[in-house]
């Protein structure tokens, strides 16, 4: 019995003592877990004294932690590493973070386990081509350092079964990390262009001469561009519909503007209204066969429920906004009066009947 109870008095004094040594490295790992970073003499600290630190895709903890230590930032990166392994923490993802003097192994142990990376945004206008959407990437470093591709690679990249890619993506402001391509963006703008459409067809008027949703995006990429003033989009739409309705050419400048490509330098001519593409709505029938530019929401809208109305012509009052007229002889003196002093070629033209253009 005495030798039973030394030996428990013995053994309670070793867990007394390994408790003890294990609760000090607790303490101890806690204490160096929680120590701030070291951002002194760190370079391309920004305004705000913050290091944006990159993850490459692929890195794990104990890499990304031992090239932290080799910067000088934290000074036990195997104590935040076994850390995070104990504590079931060891996932991180990819992208850049912003550094602050304020933060320990600790938090951005949460920063990389919650993902809090870098967000940056790229806005896309309504009415802009897609031809103007691949400039827009061009000029940001992250997304012009991609290699070069091919439009028809591009789109197989981004998932985007199109034969043309015109008027498929949404225009909108897009967030993006430093580990986004610019497929990455094309693909959830398509995504959002897909859904806009399809919501839209299904609630559309009755009676309106498109044989399906795509003809409605080429309709509203040219009520898109032919709008100075949002409220008249729905006006817009009404005289093309009726254009098409009454076989009259929708004779609208955009379309041939597209169809002129690099050849337009700022200037519709006569002679550019005469040159046959497949996109001068002054020489073919019925709509282009593609969008002239990505539409907004509102100029699908205004293409699936056009204001009712008997307006054929409109003509630019010089304001943004459109005088319409319902006959040839109202559109003429509205043109006198409205573009007098402008050259023939900048005014919106009377669209004939078929009928009348074949002669």
């Amino acid at each position: 019995l005495l030798r039973m109870t030394k030996f428990l008095t013995g053994l309670s004094v070793a867990l007394i003592a390994l408790l003890t040594a294990v609760v000090v490295l607790l303490s101890s790992m806690g204490q160096h877990l929680d120590r701030p970073v070291n951002l002194v003499g760190q370079q391309d600290l920004d305004a705000n004294n913050r290091l944006k630190w990159t993850i490459e895709t692929g890195s794990n903890l104990s890499e990304v932690n031992r090239r932290l230590f080799n910067r000088g930032i934290l000074s036990k990166p195997k104590l935040m590493t076994r850390y995070a392994k104990l504590n079931n923490r060891a996932s991180i993802r990819a992208g850049s973070y912003w550094i602050t003097a304020d933060d320990s192994a600790r938090s951005l142990l949460d920063k990389f386990n919650r993902g809090e990376v870098i967000q940056y945004q790229i806005t896309f206008p309504e009415g802009w081509s897609f031809e103007q959407w691949q400039a827009q990437f061009d000029a940001v470093p992250q997304f012009a350092a991609e290699s070069k591709q091919a439009v028809a690679d591009l789109l197989e990249e981004a998932g985007v079964n199109v034969d043309h890619p015109e008027g498929w993506f949404f225009p909108d402001t897009y967030s993006y990390t430093s580990t986004d391509s610019r497929a990455d963006i094309l693909r959830r703008a398509h995504k959002k262009m897909r859904l806009e459409l399809e919501q839209a067809w299904q609630g559309r008027d009755d009676n309106l001469p498109y044989s399906s949703a795509y003809d409605a995006l080429i309709m509203a990429s040219i009520i898109e561009k032919e709008t100075g003033l949002a409220a008249e989009r729905d006006e817009i739409a009404g005289v093309f519909i009726r254009r098409l309705k009454t076989n009259m050419r929708l004779q609208t400048d955009p379309t041939v503007i597209y169809g002129l490509g690099d050849e337009y330098q700022g200037d519709i001519r006569r002679s550019h209204l005469k040159q046959r593409t497949a996109y001068n709505t002054y020489m073919i029938n019925g709509l282009p066969p593609t969008p002239i530019a990505m539409p907004s929401a509102a100029a699908i809208d205004a293409a699936l429920h056009p204001k009712p109305g008997s307006s054929l012509y409109f003509v630019a009052r010089g304001d943004g906004g459109h005088y319409f007229s319902d006959s040839l002889e109202e559109h003429l003196r509205a043109v006198k009066k409205y573009q007098i002093n402008q050259r023939v070629q900048n005014y919106q033209s009377a669209p004939k009947a078929l009928s009348e253009s074949r002669k």
